[in-house]
């Protein structure tokens, strides 16, 4: 597969799954965006790919809906994660992490989509989650952003198919990226556990493979989804849990 001649814009590409996917994307060919509120991140995964990088931060909806973005390919990937029971899940962090992962992907989406039309090619990706599909306790925001992600993702489908766009989403279970690291703390807070206990019996207690994904994985899937091969996959999830939601 090759996508030489094709734009593609990765949002939350500094680290992590975004940094796999932006990697992945410019090995096959594409010119690559590197979009992220970590300027310095951003700088140093598109130097490493050979893309350009663009410091954006997605929660301010609305600058970001002003903006102009041309682009073959657009993978929604940035997000956050905050756990806290609901009671004491402060309303701002909510709407901040709405906005980010919900309002950002709707108005990216909404900005590429003319050009994708005119081209009659446009390929996009949402890494949404398990979460999308499952909750967990503690995860009022990010479990209703990603449900979210999986309706909208539908919706894009239906109204791209005509003009040879596709939308999907890839739902990964727990990847060892900087945003599962980050999270163990505060896991470990609200269950009574240590951080240890935390990967074995929280993060993975679902799963049937009990081991973390590994980035290059999720990236592999966004390629797929951007191949000749997947031309007629659209307004669907492709799931990466180890088994998780087969219970």
């Amino acid at each position: 597969m090759s996508l030489s001649g094709r734009r593609a814009v990765v949002t939350g590409a500094a680290s992590g799954i975004g940094a796999a996917v932006a990697a992945r994307l410019a090995a096959l060919g594409a010119h690559v965006v590197v979009c992220d509120v970590d300027a310095e991140g951003a700088a140093g995964t598109a130097e490493r790919i050979g893309g350009e990088a663009l410091a954006l931060d997605l929660s301010r909806t609305g600058e970001l809906a002003e903006r102009a973005f041309e682009a073959d390919i657009l993978v929604n990937n940035a997000g956050i994660q905050h756990v806290a029971p609901l009671e004491r899940f402060e309303p701002e962090r909510f709407a901040f992490m709405l906005r980010l992962m919900l309002e950002a992907p709707f108005l990216l989406t909404r900005a590429v989509l003319p050009g994708m039309y005119e081209r009659g090619w446009g390929r996009i990706v949402h890494i949404a989650s398990v979460h999308g599909l499952r909750a967990s306790a503690y995860k009022s925001a990010y479990v209703s952003a990603k449900h979210g992600l999986l309706g909208l993702s539908k919706v894009i489908a239906l109204e791209g198919a005509a003009q040879g766009v596709t939308s999907n989403c890839v739902c990964p279970g727990y990847v060892r990226t900087p945003l599962v690291e980050n999270q163990l703390a505060d896991q470990a807070a609200v269950h009574g556990l240590s951080t240890g206990e935390v990967v074995s019996e929280v993060l993975l207690a679902r799963s049937a493979v009990k081991r973390l994904i590994e980035p290059h994985e999720v990236a592999a899937a966004v390629a797929y989804l951007c191949s000749p091969e997947a031309t007629s996959v659209t307004g669907t999830e492709l799931v990466l849990d180890g088994g998780w939601s087969a219970a």
